[in-house]
């Protein structure tokens, strides 16, 4: 009887673990992509205090990658709210 329904499980359970998988890595990547963003803010304000960058460059560039890491960050929230069914936390 157990066997009988580890085979017809199997496909769904099977399908389960690729979505798990898929969903791990795609977090994965955008928490690497987080961390490379933050490098890179870093490298920007050593710029700025070595004087290789002036004010209005570094407040242009300093923008873009916030706003870069506001977009990540609600991928992020997105990606942990469809980990629970789609329903946000209440």
């Amino acid at each position: 009887m157990f066997l009988l329904d580890d085979l017809v499980l199997a496909p769904a359970k099977f399908v389960l673990w690729v979505t798990r998988q898929v969903h791990d890595a795609a977090k994965e990547e955008l928490n690497g992509e987080r961390q490379r963003l933050t490098a890179e803010l870093g490298h920007l304000h050593a710029m700025l205090e070595s004087g290789r960058l002036g004010e209005d460059e570094f407040d242009a560039r300093e923008r873009i990658l916030l706003d870069r890491l506001d977009a990540l960050d609600q991928q992020l929230a997105d990606a942990a709210g469809s980990g629970n069914g789609g329903r946000a936390a209440r």
